[in-house]
Formats: C-alpha cells, sequence, structure tokens
C-alpha cells in the first residue's frame, strides 16, 4: 500500500509505557513493523510513549498500593492526551487493572489488551484456556472475568507454587531481558502441566513472557501473545478511516 499524498493520513498511537522498558521497546518494535508491512516503503508509525519508573510500578504491585498506582498512571495518561494520543494503549496486563477505569473517565479512545486476545480466541474455537501473568493477572478476577464475559473464554491458572515461580522468573529475569534457558524449561512444564488439566491453548498474559516462551516451543499448542496481538489491533486503528 503506497500513497502519494503527504503528510500521510494517520491515527498517533499513545503508548502508555515503561512496565517494563523490555516490553515497551517490543511495542515500539511491533507497532513499526506492523504498520510499515501494510503501508510499505519508508512509511512506519506515528507514536508517542510516557515511558514510567518500572521501580514506582514494582512497588505499588508488591505493596498492594492500587489507589497510588491509579494517581501515579492518571498523570501519565494526562501527558500522552496533552501530547495528541488519538488512541492509548497501556503494555501491561497488570496494570490495566487500574488504566480501565481511569480510561473510562477520558474520550479518548483505549484498546484493552484483553480484547484482542479475546477475539483471537474465541476466533480459533477455543473456550478453555491456561493463563500465565504476573501474581494479581493470575490471582485477581479482574482479566479472567473479561474474558469469560466478553467472549466466552474459560481460564485455568496454575497452582500457588507455580504462580510463584512465574511472578518472579517476571520480575526478577525477564523485566532485565535476562532470558534463562532454566527459567524457559520452567515455564514450558507449568504449560504441559496446564495442558494436561483441560487447557486448550495458553495465554502469555504477561507482555515479556513471548520473550522467553512462544508459539515454536509447542507448535501444536495455541499460544496467545498479548503483545503482538495487543499492537496488531492497534495498527488497525490507526490505518482505519
Amino acid at each position: 500500500m503506497r500513497t502519494s499524498a503527504r503528510p500521510l493520513p494517520q491515527k498517533t498511537i499513545g503508548v502508555l509505557g515503561g512496565m517494563s522498558n523490555q516490553a515497551t521497546a517490543e511495542y515500539y518494535r511491533l507497532l513499526n513493523e506492523g504498520l510499515n508491512a501494510r503501508l510499505g516503503g519508508w512509511d512506519n508509525g506515528e507514536i508517542v510513549i510516557v515511558s514510567v519508573n518500572f521501580g514506582n510500578i514494582e512497588h505499588f504491585v508488591r505493596q498492594d498500593e492500587w489507589d497510588a498506582a491509579h494517581r501515579y498512571l492518571s498523570g501519565k495518561v494526562d501527558a500522552l492526551e496533552q501530547a495528541g494520543a488519538d488512541v492509548i494503549l497501556c503494555v501491561s496486563n497488570t496494570m490495566h487493572r487500574v488504566v480501565e477505569p481511569i480510561m473510562a473517565e477520558r474520550r479518548t479512545p483505549f484498546i484493552h489488551i484483553a480484547d484482542p486476545t479475546g477475539e483471537e480466541i474465541r476466533a480459533t474455537g477455543l473456550t478453555r484456556v491456561g493463563l500465565l501473568g504476573t501474581m494479581p493477572v493470575m490471582r485477581s478476577d479482574y482479566l479472567r472475568a473479561r474474558f469469560k464475559d466478553r467472549f466466552g473464554v474459560e481460564t485455568l491458572v496454575p497452582a500457588d507454587p507455580e504462580k510463584e515461580t512465574i511472578d518472579r522468573i517476571i520480575f526478577d529475569e525477564l523485566v532485565r531481558r535476562d532470558l534463562r534457558p532454566e527459567s524457559k524449561a520452567q515455564y514450558l512444564e507449568i504449560i504441559d502441566r496446564l495442558k494436561a488439566q483441560g487447557a486448550e491453548g495458553v495465554i502469555l498474559g504477561c507482555t515479556e513472557i513471548f520473550l522467553l516462551v512462544d508459539q515454536a516451543d509447542r507448535p501444536s499448542f495455541p499460544m496467545f501473545n498479548t503483545t503482538a496481538l495487543h499492537t496488531a489491533a492497534a495498527v488497525n486503528f490507526a490505518l482505519a478511516d
């Protein structure tokens, strides 16, 4: 798709990033690659990123200080809107817990990370999938209820000791892009146990998990990469009339 109309009409994608910087870098890469694949030539995205201090996010999550997280991220959303974002993405599954209610009070469109994932699962005909993510994602009903209520998808989560392993690897390794073979093996063992319990696929419900495991590791067992699905939805939005 090439066009002679310049500047090229395109919506500005606002990225609420820094959760973590590794995920944010992947969002920037995937958004630009997706837009270039659609537009061709030298074209890519018009993107605004407001990147937060992940140390603050880690504190809020570990200390269960969700009201403080709401106040902190609300100011960052203000900055995205003031910078001219036409749509806003939050790069963290976990922090949708506070960003969704923030965006519910705004007029700027918001693409919820669970929605393109739920749509993809439903399109494949699956109804029961595993869910990996941080401890709040796996323990709370917030995302799980959205998958169930909007898409008819039941989510299975690992046993508590396995939740602790998944969460530890995310916070201590993946957010630093510390990719260890032994951690990959642990994740795949947990995924295999979810399959044995009846899961038909698995949601990689943390935006860094796909750095460690991906579809190639279990070709016959569907893996739903929330990062890739989220950015693909944003590309569609940016180019829509």
